[in-house]
């Protein structure tokens, strides 16, 4: 049990290392969910490129929503955004330091998932293979214009009887590959880049800005948790000393069932009660109220 209380309290205190793992168990999932999906593309002229692009977009903001969930301190930051200014101000540079900390790590999974879909080319060739232009490919030129548009709309189809050997089809299902690959290597080359040039160029600026923002935000992090962990525990003895109020007072009703109950001042309780002060509802409620509209100064 001491055991399982060490590793709470290490997740507790390293908040920003346990989220980068949950990113990088996301990334990894939006990886094997990809490799496990069936991809059937329609192969209608009105539907392939709604099919194509939704499977590129939208389980990316699936991983994105997932992603800001997760992560605990966007919750801190909205409520440090939406708090009433109280005897506390409010530091925007800590605010923008924290939305930018959870957007970059709740963007890791979805460009993962697009870089994947990209350099696999199955929904770049789903959505875009009936736009391309007939005259280019030799099979198509040779029909209607309402025919080459509905056989290059049959194009991801490879089981299609009509085009299972045609060389057109392969040639156009090359050539969007081809761009869907250049287009995925491009993207994460930028990105590469960016980070490369985040990470140098970082010091080249002023860093005090910098280490403000991120110890004002470990540090209201910090003092959330903390104040969780009290209100629990103040419950708990809140509990304790109601549910002891409420035996104290039914001690005739007790005495008339032959139940022995213990006498003033024996039992476990501590000598130091810290809430001595507060009796009934309302003063809680008005603590409660106290630390959200008038937090104490740092």
């Amino acid at each position: 049990m001491d055991r399982f209380r060490m590793i709470f309290q290490y997740f507790q205190s390293n908040s920003e290392s346990v989220m980068n793992g949950i990113c990088g168990l996301l990334a990894l999932a939006s990886v094997k969910m990809y490799t496990s999906f069936d991809f059937s593309c329609p192969c209608l002229l009105q539907y392939n490129m709604a099919y194509g692009l939704g499977i590129m977009f939208v389980p990316p903001v699936i991983l994105f929503l997932c992603g800001l969930i997760l992560n605990r301190q966007s919750l801190v930051m909205l409520e440090e955004w939406r708090r009433p200014q109280g005897h506390r101000k409010k530091d925007l540079a800590v605010i923008r330091y924290m939305c930018s900390s959870i957007i970059q790590r709740a963007m890791v999974a979805p460009v993962v998932w697009i870089i994947v879909t990209l350099l696999d080319g199955k929904c770049l060739i789903c959505a875009f293979s009936g736009s391309m232009d007939p005259e280019k490919f030799v099979s198509f030129a040779s029909v209607s214009p309402v025919q080459a548009q509905q056989l290059l709309a049959k194009v991801p189809c490879k089981d299609d009887e009509l085009m299972r050997n045609d060389t057109s089809r392969k040639a156009v299902s090359r050539y969007l590959r081809c761009w869907s690959q250049a287009l995925g290597w491009s993207i994460l080359l930028i990105l590469i880049i960016a980070a490369f040039l985040a990470r140098w160029l970082r010091p080249c600026f002023n860093q005090d800005t910098l280490l403000q923002a991120q110890h004002w935000s470990n540090y209201i992090d910090i003092e959330q948790k903390i104040f969780e962990e009290t209100c629990c525990e103040h419950s708990r003895l809140f509990a304790h000393k109601c549910i002891l109020h409420f035996f104290e007072n039914m001690r005739q009703e007790i005495k008339l069932h032959s139940f022995s109950l213990p006498r003033e001042g024996e039992g476990d309780e501590e000598k130091e009660d810290p809430l001595q002060g507060i009796t009934d509802q309302d003063q809680v409620n008005k603590l409660l109220k106290t630390w959200y509209y008038e937090k104490p100064p740092l």
